[in-house]
């Protein structure tokens, strides 16, 4: 008996130590979204060019650039303009051109096609819905992210106009299938590093 005993509490402490768990926190947005987003913006100012000349030196003006992902994309703007070899002044009084910079869209898209009947809620009375599953025979997802700046510069002393910039536009796609709602391929998440996405077996 004493044995048993011995042996039930062993079992009941591996059950309470099983129980145990690590909480894990949950941003609102995946790193798939930022990574979409992030990789739009890059690819929006690739080539920047301003109809200023080259060494002029440039305040980036973001007060009206207003979207999530902002600050990331400022950067890549920033980051074009040294590339491009403009000098970037740390603040107006330092700087010769206002560059004032706004979005367009800075952002996330999905598409989903289905050959079937997709999932949808069903009203069976004025409050309640009925959840129906998927139900395909093959599906294709696009996640897409999407950005466009545009802007304008004025003399830093003078306010005088000295050009636009006509929509800088970047997209980065990924697209994935699945087949029977169980078989998939394709590129189900954007990996960090990555500049192309590339195709997925068919780009149907």
């Amino acid at each position: 008996m004493a044995r048993l005993g011995v042996a039930m509490t062993l079992m009941l402490a591996g059950v309470l130590s099983a129980c145990a768990s690590t909480t894990e926190t949950n941003p609102g947005r995946t790193a798939t979204e930022q990574l979409l987003v992030s990789r739009a913006a890059d690819m929006a100012v690739e080539g920047l060019v301003l109809p200023i000349p080259v060494g002029a030196r440039i305040f980036v003006d973001d007060t009206y650039f207003q979207a999530e992902s902002a600050r990331y994309a400022v950067g890549a703007i920033r980051a074009a303009l040294s590339e491009a070899g403009y000098a970037l002044a740390r603040d107006r009084n330092t700087a010769s051109v206002i560059f004032e910079v706004r979005a367009g869209a800075l952002s996330l898209e999905q598409m989903r096609r289905v050959v079937g009947i997709p999932a949808m809620r069903i009203p069976i009375e004025e409050w309640n819905f009925v959840s129906v599953p998927e139900l395909s025979v093959y599906s294709q997802r696009d996640r897409v992210g999407v950005a466009e700046f545009s802007g304008f510069l004025y003399d830093a002393q003078t306010g005088s106009p000295l050009g636009a910039v006509t929509p800088m536009i970047g997209r980065y796609r990924i697209r994935s299938h699945q087949v029977l709602m169980v078989i998939n391929w394709g590129q189900q998440q954007a990996q960090p590093g990555e500049r192309d996405p590339g195709q997925s077996w068919t780009a149907f």
